[in-house]
């Protein structure tokens, strides 16, 4: 059964749960829904935080907000970053299959050239062999 599935299903049936996962977090950090939703969250910090004239909790210059960010991109990047490699190798094993595609069929296309090549000999052979009976058959 695993002969007839692609590439493709034999890769992603290997990946562990760590992959899957980091799949999933670039996936979804590379989204236009994320950039807008956390546009919008930050959009509701500040503006909760400027009008909010009896209690800030992140005042002016927004250093909790910046924390935040730079807790999320400590942990986005190297998870960004298996799932690059992960999409690497899943590149690099599509590429060997196309290559041994390409190769399968170039030997398949080289016996169908030597097997049409023998068929066009033998049609040549027998019309050889019909001239000569043909060319004996009038001398007689």
């Amino acid at each position: 059964m695993s002969n007839n599935k692609t590439w493709h299903e034999r890769h992603k049936e290997a990946s562990g749960f760590g992959s899957r996962l980091a799949d999933s977090v670039a996936n979804g950090m590379g989204s236009w829904r994320f950039i807008i939703l956390q546009t919008v969250f930050v959009i509701i910090w500040m503006g909760l935080n400027l009008v909010g004239y009896a209690y800030h909790w992140d005042a002016y210059p927004f250093i909790l907000l910046n924390l935040l960010f730079s807790t999320q991109a400590a942990y986005a990047a190297p998870i960004i970053m298996m799932s690059q490699n992960r999409q690497s190798e899943r590149d690099r094993v599509q590429a060997q299959s196309d290559y041994q595609t390409n190769v399968d069929a170039k030997l398949e296309i080289e016996a169908l050239a030597i097997r049409l090549d023998k068929i066009e000999t033998e049609k040549l052979d027998k019309i050889i062999k019909m001239l000569e009976e043909m060319e004996s058959n009038s001398a007689k």
